[in-house]
């Protein structure tokens, strides 16, 4: 794991180490820092070393080689792109690699603009998938964007392995309200200044209802500059970082307008606290929540100010746990599998 900030992709690694994958020692590598002091706490073994874009490639390839020569693992698991990419050039040959796919986009321009720096990125992540013995991908959108774009070779199996969220035991009454919410890094992809419009249209008809916008990122001074122009005033709150149970807890609606989502914690955590959810209809959210939370991409504030009145006051219409729903234990049983499929 490239990174030593709590995230999306540390919750997943986290969630792991604290049920552990059956029959298999996992060992974490990665850089200090909250990541890392969490995985301890779990009780999980932790390597701290000097791995990740901010050591440097010539760094982290020696680590990498380094621990593999140590540790002498059957299987050595990636995520994110830059251990993705360290992995496929630095293990030595014979090393079975794994790497789980969690944000790849049907729009290769919402991550990378330039498309010399496309192309380069999609030619990299095509080459590294020929030393891999399998890709996981996160849903089922992702593995068919991973399809289209980076052309695996045939022979690689690539499995879908849903993030795993277990139920949660006291979940708040599921009553009408119009506190939405925004749980996400305040950038450009996630579409905020689009969601204030639409709360804007929503508040003219319904006074009573709020927006707190948790999260940090580049957009923030924007961001509050639109809703300042806007007039919102007090029913807008931007909160920063916040711990997410007591954020949803307090939230009638989770609004989420990215320009792409792989498969989305916030979703997940929301549809688990019988939240509505207001999400464009890209990447993996179709698959956690159905039609009567979704809007299209390119929708109105209008539009998205209609399905928002709806999921806060039409508890009927939120998204409910279906009888698929993947645990943290079916998630690390899967991991558990796939791993017996590559090891000697």
């Amino acid at each position: 794991m490239p990174v030593a900030d709590f995230g999306g992709v540390a919750r997943h690694v986290s969630d792991v180490v604290r049920h552990g994958i059956p029959g298999w020692r996992v060992v974490t590598m990665c850089p200090p820092g909250p990541l890392a002091d969490r995985l301890r706490e779990l009780g999980g073994a932790v390597v701290q070393v000097d791995v990740g874009p901010a050591s440097g490639v010539v760094s982290s390839l020696r680590t990498l080689r380094r621990m593999i020569d140590r540790l002498r693992p059957t299987v050595v698991h990636s995520h994110l792109a830059y251990a993705d990419l360290v992995c496929a050039v630095g293990a030595p040959r014979g090393t079975r690699l794994v790497s789980t796919e969690h944000g790849i986009s049907g729009d290769p321009s919402v991550y990378h603009a330039g498309v010399v720096q496309q192309r380069g990125r999609a030619a990299a992540h095509a080459t590294r998938l020929r030393r891999l013995s399998t890709l996981v991908a996160v849903s089922e959108s992702t593995a068919q964007v991973v399809r289209e774009r980076w052309s695996p070779p045939a022979s690689l199996p690539i499995h879908v392995v849903p993030n795993g969220v277990d139920p949660v035991a006291d979940p708040p009454p599921a009553d009408p309200g119009l506190r939405i919410g925004s749980l996400s890094r305040l950038a450009p992809e996630k579409n905020l200044q689009l969601l204030l419009d639409a709360f804007d249209v929503l508040s003219q008809t319904r006074p009573e209802a709020t927006l707190a916008i948790a999260g940090g990122g580049p957009e923030e001074a924007a961001l509050r500059r639109h809703a300042d122009a806007l007039g919102l005033g007090s029913t807008v709150s931007f909160e920063g970082h916040v711990d997410a149970e007591d954020f949803l807890r307090r939230i009638d609606v989770v609004a989420q307008l990215s320009a792409w989502e792989n498969h989305s914690y916030t979703l997940l955590d929301a549809v688990n606290y019988g939240r509505g959810v207001v999400a464009t209809s890209v990447g993996g959210n179709p698959e956690i929540v159905g039609q009567a939370s979704l809007v299209g991409a390119g929708s109105s504030p209008g539009v998205i100010a209609a399905r928002l009145e709806s999921q806060g006051l039409d508890p009927a219409a939120r998204p409910v746990r279906g009888p698929g729903w993947q645990t943290v234990g079916g998630m690390c049983d899967d991991l558990a599998t796939i791993y017996a499929q590559v090891a000697p």
